[in-house]
């Protein structure tokens, strides 16, 4: 699992690392079962505190992503594709909103923001 901390971010470390472990396990890279490394394995290789990372793990087990087994480890949690596809709505959701509201500053209006995505779909298939 390679995971990269940019300090010049706007994202806290704790979410990059949340992030990044929730994309490999989206993109199935990290698969149902498979163990994580340790918090304080992860804060060394990544040269931070044990304290961002056990926040990240938090996040990633609240959110469904892992689940942990005291003296153990974390373990990614297997993700049904139902679970998943609602997890990227959200996301896109999240993404859209931004879009929108950048739209709005600079008066982009909504046929212009329509006919955009549209283009920008197409491009992609």
């Amino acid at each position: 699992m390679h995971i990269i901390i940019s300090n010049n971010s706007k994202e806290p470390i704790y979410e990059q690392i949340y992030v990044q472990i929730k994309k490999h396990i989206l993109s199935n890279e990290l698969q149902a079962g498979q163990a994580l490394p340790s918090m304080r394995q992860l804060a060394k290789e990544l040269n931070i505190s044990i304290i961002t990372t056990k926040r990240a793990y938090e996040e990633l087990e609240k959110n469904g992503f892992i689940f942990s087994i005291v003296g153990k480890g974390s373990f990614v949690t297997e993700q049904s594709n139902e679970m998943i596809r609602e997890r990227k709505m959200q996301v896109i959701e999240e993404q859209l909103t931004a879009v929108i509201q950048n739209s709005k500053e600079i008066g982009i209006k909504l046929p212009e923001l329509r006919e955009l995505l549209s283009m920008l779909y197409k491009e992609d298939t």
